[in-house]
């Protein structure tokens, strides 16, 4: 093994009392892109040492990143490739890579995992081919690695149980056969379709778990083993991913992603193996440890903590088992191959599924996860919901320089809270944190919030700023905060301007000093210690103004008519709904379908209108009159609209002539007044809406004659005039 030096940002001056110090103006001639360029050059060859060093093996030894789920079940929305793109400088501020859901089409809307195809279409429910490759570009481009999910256990058919598609790259032919099916897929039932229809599968069984879902591959094929190759090579050396997610790595003996791997080449990999701890570490071993893997057991560790209410379940096992940070197995630790979460798509709350989610204290789990060894690995959900909490976590664990393989010490285990310090430099505390009150002589704390705290070594001798560098929308305070064994330390700070590049505030400050960032401009905050002139521990963070996105308008369109006596409902569908949006609408009590006399999921076709003001296709949905239970129910207690099976909204109230979006109703369409029915007694009635009666006439033409354009009242009932 060979090694090699580099080197470090590293600096010392002298504070004179007539000048400025050395951390601030060095800054002074420097504008935002500077800042930012300057710290991605020091990170890089920091990084490349490391890789040089460790190469060898699945993920890199004493690795200090943070990876990012970028999507969640159903992230249609907010995965969009152009949607991610935009926060490029935002996500590489915080993180050093990012999964996002597999890119190839699958021949429907799809999350990826009913993968089709690999090579030569790549217009997937996130966007285009182009949009994904601008987004890679971008992301690497500021230092962000992209990781793939690579879906190979099993894979989609076009037309009949055994059929894939001829994709050509780079003038080769790529086509799996029935042959490269394991024998065994779906329990005989492939084997014994194939045979009625005059197919063959392969002679091999499965080589791990079977899954009914799909066509699971044989990977002792020869054509299957050139294909998967040839596909990880496209990934890596020209979509521009950097790493893997192997999914289902159970499914398929281990020995395959060393094959893969060794070819491919990949900087990362991990893989999804959802087991025990030591299944886990089999699987590890038994790519050769040419493979990371998630660190399930961490995830149950906190589950049980947080849901149970007992935060000594983070020094427990589970059920026998414990995480991969926390544990040396025979033959040393597995810390450099566990990428901890404790969250994920398969484990969140969905609308129409259990699952098995974190019940509460999601930011105590984020502030544990970030504290802890292993490479760890933040929810999209949970970076929404909590970004500026968890960015200052991942800049505390720079500060702190933990890493995959950092060691921990547990200080404290009880019901109420739990306290571990990490390589002696971060002191992290979940639960109730106020329980705990470190040696002030030794730990100064640095954040905290519900059920958690950090306190960072007084040793490490730096100034600390609560806020990551990032975007940011609207003013926001800033504490700056001494760590040092002197208590006596000051600070001294200076804000430099993106556009003139000039520092426009400065200067010394005690620590816990709250300073303001309002303004509309990119900003570079440099701060440093003060001890008897001396100066040392400079931090710097740089803040992005981005202006706020505005609020979507909504218009319900002209074209939305309910006529009379009509029962329906419209639906504004998202741009990444790109099939026939279907509706399911139903009643719980008497038990009634109003969508499908069969009960079939996703129900009935809707009917295509126009396009809203904001772009966005618009469809309705009528009853045709018909119902499944043929009950006395005229019209649906709830509804919900699909793109023709998935996505979904949640399930919603009907409303009749309701208006509704994704996340449900927005309005109602008035019926047209034209078609206003005369009452009893032969009359109708109009009223303004603020109850004077305008007229009384023999039908709706005489009744709308010469009023202007509106919504009134008629017979009781609103309508609008058009």
């Amino acid at each position: 093994m060979q090694t090699f030096a580099f080197a470090t940002c590293t600096f010392s001056g002298r504070l004179e009392t007539t000048n400025r110090p050395f951390c601030v103006s060095l800054h002074q001639k420097s504008n935002h892109q500077t800042v930012k360029r300057m710290k991605r050059i020091c990170t890089s060859i920091l990084f490349l040492a490391v890789t040089l060093i460790t190469m060898a093996q699945g993920w890199p030894n004493d690795y200090k990143g943070v990876m990012l789920q970028g999507f969640y079940w159903d992230s249609f929305d907010d995965t969009q490739w152009t949607s991610l793109t935009k926060q490029a400088i935002d996500l590489s501020s915080s993180f050093d890579l990012i999964w996002i859901p597999q890119s190839g089409n699958c021949g429907s809307t799809s999350m990826g995992y009913d993968d089709l195809w690999w090579f030569n279409d790549y217009n997937s429910s996130f966007g285009s081919e182009a949009q994904l490759r601008t987004m890679i570009t971008t992301f690497n481009t500021f230092g962000l690695g992209t990781i793939a999910d690579v879906v190979i256990n099993h894979r989609k058919n076009l037309s009949n149980w055994v059929d894939f598609p001829e994709e050509k790259y780079n003038g080769v032919t790529y086509q799996m056969r029935s042959t490269d099916i394991v024998a065994n897929d779906d329990g005989g039932a492939t084997k014994k379709w194939a045979t009625e229809n005059g197919y063959s599968l392969s002679t091999n069984n499965d080589s791990g778990e079977g899954w009914d879902g799909m066509r699971d591959l044989d990977h002792k094929s020869e054509n299957v083993q050139t294909i998967v190759k040839a596909y990880l090579d496209f990934l890596l050396n020209d979509l521009g991913y950097v790493g893997f997610r192997y999914d289902m790595v159970k499914g398929y003996g281990a020995s395959y992603t060393k094959l893969y791997n060794q070819s491919a080449k990949p900087q990362f990999s991990v893989g999804e193996c959802w087991d025990s701890s030591n299944t886990i570490k089999n699987w590890i071993n038994g790519t050769g440890k040419e493979s990371a893997a998630f660190d399930f057991q961490f995830r149950y560790t906190i589950r049980n903590a947080i849901n149970k209410g007992d935060w000594t379940y983070l020094g427990k096992q589970n059920e026998g088992n414990w995480p991969l940070v926390s544990s040396d197995f025979e033959g040393g630790s597995y810390r450099q191959w566990a990428v901890t979460f404790v969250e994920n798509h398969d484990t969140e709350k969905r609308s129409n599924a259990a699952q098995d989610p974190i019940k509460k204290d999601t930011l105590a789990a984020n502030a544990y996860l970030l504290a802890m060894p292993g490479t760890p690995c933040i929810f999209l959900k949970h970076w929404q919901a909590y970004k500026p909490e968890i960015k200052a976590m991942i800049e505390a664990r720079r500060l702190a320089e933990i890493r995959n393989t950092s060691t921990y010490q547990n200080i404290e285990s009880q019901k109420k809270f739990y306290a571990n310090t990490v390589d002696d430099k971060l002191l992290v505390v979940v639960g109730d944190e106020q329980q705990v009150t470190p040696d002030a002589a030794q730990w100064t704390k640095v954040l905290a919030g519900h059920h958690y705290a950090y306190y960072l070594a007084n040793t490490l001798e730096t100034a600390w700023a609560d806020k990551g560098s990032g975007d940011f929308s609207e003013p926001f305070d800033v504490t700056l905060t001494a760590v040092s064994a002197n208590p006596d330390a000051k600070l001294y700070y200076g804000l430099t301007s993106g556009t003139t590049g000039e520092i426009y505030e400065e200067g010394e400050v005690a620590s816990g000093t709250t300073i303001r960032i309002d303004t509309k401009d990119e900003v570079a905050l440099t701060v440093c210690l003060l001890i008897n002139g001396d100066m040392r521990g400079v931090i710097s963070r740089v803040f992005t103004y981005r202006e706020p996105e505005p609020e979507p308008v909504i218009v319900i369109p002209d074209f939305c008519q309910v006529n009379d006596g009509e029962v329906c409902a419209f639906f504004e569908a998202p741009e990444a709904w790109t099939n026939t949006i279907h509706c399911w609408a139903w009643a719980d009590s008497p038990a009634e379908n109003f969508t499908s006399k069969t009960g079939t999921w996703p129900g009935v076709a809707c009917v295509e209108l126009g396009t809203a003001q904001n772009g966005n296709k618009v469809w309705k949905w009528s009853w045709d009159g018909t119902k499944q239970n043929n009950t006395s129910l005229t019209q649906p207690q709830k509804i919900i609209f699909n793109n023709n099976a998935s996505p979904q909204t949640d399930d919603l109230i009907f409303e009749n002539g309701g208006y509704y979006l994704k996340t449900g109703l927005f309005g109602v369409v008035p019926t047209a007044i034209r078609d206003i029915r005369t009452t009893e007694e032969g009359i109708v009635k109009v009223y303004s809406l603020d109850g004077r009666l305008l007229r009384t006439a023999k039908d709706s033409r005489e009744a709308t004659s010469g009023l202007p354009k509106g919504i009134y009242i008629v017979n009781n009932r609103k309508f609008v005039l058009k």
